[in-house]
């Protein structure tokens, strides 16, 4: 099919349409972003790229600045924009990503609608094999009690994904995935593994201070001193980086055998003993003002 029948000029409003346009080689399509899509994709950085509002906060106005022939959203994402961006006659992609198998499916759509099935292909068996592998690594491994939390005030388990690699990485998930819950809940269950990704702190949740605050204290996992934060970016972020999402889960939940990983901080550090090397994060959803306000840091 001709490269003309593709969008020329696409406008992300979510990193991980971003991740999935680079993982495929398409990323000088983009013609716009958000910042937390040039966090994310570094070589965004390098060449000039209109900066707009995000899913969440997204303003018609900008994006129609931009003059995309392609927008690509995930839920939820402002009504009121893309009913402007579709008046405009936009073609708009809506993504609504719970489990890894959506997540496979949005690759091949994205992949597929810049002409780019077969890349788009490779980047998901790429994916699966590299899941499998650390699935083969962990059979014969202790599974351990494992609560991940994608936010802290109120307290919300990660999604199906995150829970999904969680298992694949040796663990069982803890609560419900992408729901509300309370501590005293997750206290009960004695989580042997705690893990805070929180949406849009990168790597700066502090650990020791809701581990206290909770009465999280006596759990197997601050006794143990498996109570970590991974990069915001590796696990909420559904696209190809989950990978590295996966390697810093086995990093936390088997330590002995996969030892420190890219993205995985502990809460040794926030107590000043033996640090573990850290990868600084990107932001999705959150600023460090709202979680200065509601009480978090």
């Amino acid at each position: 099919m001709p490269d003309s029948l593709y969008p020329r000029r696409i406008a992300c409003l979510q990193p991980s349409a971003t991740v999935i346009l680079a993982s495929v080689g398409e990323l000088d399509r983009v013609v716009a972003c958000t910042r937390y899509c040039a966090d994310v994709v570094p070589n965004l950085r390098r060449v000039d790229r209109l900066i707009i509002a995000d899913s969440w906060t997204s303003k018609a106005s900008e994006i129609i600045a931009a003059r995309p022939d392609l927008v690509i959203a995930a839920v939820p994402y402002q009504e009121a924009a893309v009913a402007e961006i579709l008046k405009a006659g936009i073609r708009f992609l809506g993504l609504a990503p719970r489990t890894l198998d959506d997540i496979y499916t949005d690759i091949a759509l994205i992949s597929a609608s810049v002409g780019a099935a077969e890349r788009g292909s490779k980047v998901i068996s790429d994916m699966q094999e590299a899941i499998e592998e650390v699935r083969r690594q962990t059979a014969s491994l202790p599974r351990k009690r494992v609560f991940c939390e994608e936010w802290g005030k109120p307290i919300i388990a990660s999604q199906p994904w995150v829970a999904e690699l969680v298992h694949a990485a040796g663990g069982d998930f803890l609560g419900k995935p992408g729901k509300q819950c309370s501590a005293e809940e997750i206290a009960r269950q004695d989580p042997e593994v705690i893990i805070a990704a929180w949406c849009g702190a990168g790597d700066r949740v502090p650990l020791a201070k809701i581990v206290a605050g909770r009465g999280w204290s006596d759990t197997s996992a601050a006794r143990n001193l498996q109570i970590y934060c991974i990069s915001d970016e590796l696990l909420n972020t559904p696209a190809p980086t989950l990978v590295s999402g996966l390697r810093a889960l086995a990093g936390a939940i088997h330590p002995a055998v996969f030892g420190p990983q890219p993205g995985l901080r502990s809460t040794v550090q926030v107590e000043g003993r033996a640090p573990r090397p850290s990868k600084p994060g990107m932001g999705a959803r959150l600023s460090t003002a709202k979680m200065k306000r509601d009480g978090l840091v």
